[in-house]
């Protein structure tokens, strides 16, 4: 059915106020954008942020008068304050349009990322099952894609490896995939540890995949450790994330903005001869070798 999504563009103060106000006269749906396109690279858990600009987004049955909605909108305190657009919204299969906007991707030599409803492209590449959903990561995002091509370069297979922060779990089973004799997961979220146990079944390695919550991982001293969250923790948790990987093993870590990555070296750098930084738009990955 078609759809008319009314769009006012307000400060941040006022954002939701006028959501409240949208959903009282009628919106299925109100959601909110950056009105410049402001990054938000490390929210606080918990935070919801709001942009100085913000427009907010209402959707509404093609039958409302969208001109009533908008001269109440405009009767409130804050209906004065930002400007109003209407668009109509074609009929679709939004569904099917969600769909077709992931395709396959490439990360490095051997490996893709392949949707379910799509064929691989190379049926003899080392192809991942994996659906957008759960937990973090698809490899659209610079700090996955990072951390998948360097897994393509790294396993030649039998190896142990620790995946820290799992989240989706798609570098789990793509070291799998690749060839890993085993992997451990562990992440802070009971959420993303069920996501990776999903898709770990549907690319059949669940026989090679444990998965642990943080209180409960275990010792391990891993061939290649993977570590793609944020700095914080990876400055945090430094002396526990180096304690997996051993001597000669391999570490990389994502989830770094560019103007992080020093500070990351220098803690590092005390047990890893590292390698040099890899830079993917605003995020980069440090990797290198544990001293023995």
């Amino acid at each position: 059915m078609p759809w008319i999504q009314i769009r006012y563009t307000t400060d941040k103060q006022s954002a939701d106020l006028v959501s409240d106000e949208m959903s009282e006269l009628g919106a299925v749906s109100v959601t909110f954008l950056d009105a410049h396109d402001t990054p938000i690279y490390e929210p606080k858990p918990g935070d919801f942020i709001l942009w100085d600009t913000t427009i907010a987004i209402g959707l509404f049955d093609a039958e409302i008068d969208a001109d009533a909605i908008i001269e109440q909108l405009k009767s409130f305190p804050f209906g004065n304050k930002g400007q109003y657009k209407v668009e109509q919204l074609e009929d679709k299969d939004w569904i099917r349009e969600w769909m077709d906007s992931f395709k396959p991707i490439q990360f490095g030599q051997k490996l893709w990322i392949c949707p379910s409803w799509c064929e691989a492209p190379d049926p003899e590449a080392v192809n991942v099952i994996l659906d957008p959903g759960l937990a973090f990561g698809t490899g659209t995002h610079p700090t996955t894609s990072l951390c998948l091509k360097w897994l393509d370069q790294q396993i030649s297979g039998k190896e142990l490896v620790v995946d820290f922060g799992c989240g989706s779990g798609i570098l789990a089973v793509a070291a799998l995939k690749l060839g890993a004799d085993k992997v451990i997961g562990i992440d802070i979220d009971p959420q993303a540890l069920q996501a990776s146990e999903a898709n770990a079944e549907r690319n059949q390695v669940t026989d090679k995949l444990e998965l642990y919550l943080p209180e409960n991982q275990p010792e391990a001293q891993a061939d290649i450790v993977v570590a793609n969250i944020l700095a914080g923790p990876l400055r945090e948790l430094a002396e526990i994330i180096t304690a997996y990987v051993k001597p000669g093993g391999k570490l990389a870590m994502s989830g770094i903005l560019e103007s992080q990555a020093e500070s990351i070296h220098q803690i590092y750098s005390q047990w890893f001869d590292l390698e040099p930084t890899e830079i993917e738009g605003d995020w980069c990955r440090v990797s290198g070798t544990k001293k023995a």
